[in-house]
């Protein structure tokens, strides 16, 4: 199989994909307890303002037609209205979206670039107290639960010490001019950084582990032997081709890690309070807003699957070695 034919098959997997995913997203609210008009219908309506508002939403068409208008509008991303804002969800979506993708880069960025750095230095060091201490930080920070490290975070430098806030994005009063001037401001800076860095130990981690890995097999390789013999120093061995050499697992891994990681948003920002569209997801599955929870699943669920799509193509483009058979 060619490389044309691989595209082709794995697009035709994302499109089957997608339709799965639309599917069972349609299915599981509709089949969840409650009725999803109480939070919009006042018990003071006469029942026939009770109708009209249940017909404008389309609510008492049988479940097949909604289905198929569903899937007619998702395929154009219109996911309706919002059922407590009486907002387009795209609206919603462009509201909360970009505060979940500043927090999630900003981790993300940390943790990669210290795991890294710290992947490199323990392959090189392998068998050292220092290779030791950084593999158990590394295991700790994948197997305890971020958002328990967020509470204990909160608890004690924001409860006990009054040096970080405990809730949202900025503080109350702040004035913002512009979604960049908030982000550039001091105040959001300072409401950033405690959800950014827990979130950044919690995705260190990974890296950091796959590092060392692919560095302890670079090291074995001959041309290791050939740098150091030409009396090349041993951080320009260490940086310039063991590292160069043993990143191609990273690259590939971080696209797949940062489609998760945005999916990973949402008890991060229920627990510091952070106005994203994880914690907007959780209000709207409470609330029983379809729209609105239909539209930010399927906006984590597009993340997850268009990453690791673009993961698919980037290994077979970066590694000559990778067959399509």
């Amino acid at each position: 199989m060619g490389k044309a034919q691989f595209f082709v098959r794995r697009v035709l997997q994302l499109a089957v994909t997608f339709w799965a995913v639309g599917s069972v997203l349609f299915l599981l609210f509709r089949l969840m307890p409650g009725d999803p008009t109480s939070y919009i219908i006042s018990g003071q309506m006469t029942a026939e303002a009770r109708r009209q508002i249940i017909a404008s939403y389309g609510l008492n068409e049988p479940l097949y037609v909604q289905y198929v208008k569903y899937m007619g509008n998702a395929l154009t991303l219109n996911f309706g209205q919002s059922f407590h804002s009486n907002q387009p969800v795209s609206a919603v979506l462009a509201t909360y979206l970009p505060n979940t993708l500043v927090l999630m880069l900003t981790a993300f960025v940390i943790a990669y670039v210290l795991g890294i750095l710290l992947g490199v230095l323990a392959g090189w060091y392998r068998g050292s107290r220092f290779e030791r201490s950084t593999v158990i930080v590394a295991l700790l920070a994948r197997s305890v639960p971020a958002f328990w490290v967020g509470l204990l975070v909160l608890w004690i430098f924001g409860a006990e010490m009054g040096l970080i806030p405990m809730s949202g994005m900025t503080s109350l009063g702040h004035e913002n001019t512009s979604f960049w001037g908030m982000v550039l401001s001091i105040d959001f800076l300072r409401h950033l950084a405690a959800p950014a860095l827990v979130l950044a130990y919690y995705y260190m981690g990974y890296p950091l582990l796959i590092m060392r890995s692919s560095m302890l097999e670079v090291l074995r390789e001959d041309f290791i032997d050939v740098c150091r013999a030409k009396g090349l120093s041993e951080r320009k061995v260490m940086f310039n081709h063991a590292a160069r050499n043993a990143l191609l697992p990273i690259v590939t891994a971080a696209a797949i890690a940062l489609g998760y990681a945005v999916a990973g948003s949402v008890l991060i920002e229920t627990v510091f309070g952070w106005p994203g569209i994880g914690r907007e997801m959780i209000n709207a599955v409470l609330r029983r807003d379809y729209p609105v929870a239909q539209g930010t699943f399927m906006v984590l669920a597009a993340t997850i699957i268009i990453m690791n799509f673009l993961a698919d193509l980037a290994y077979g483009y970066l590694d000559p070695r990778v067959t399509y058979d």
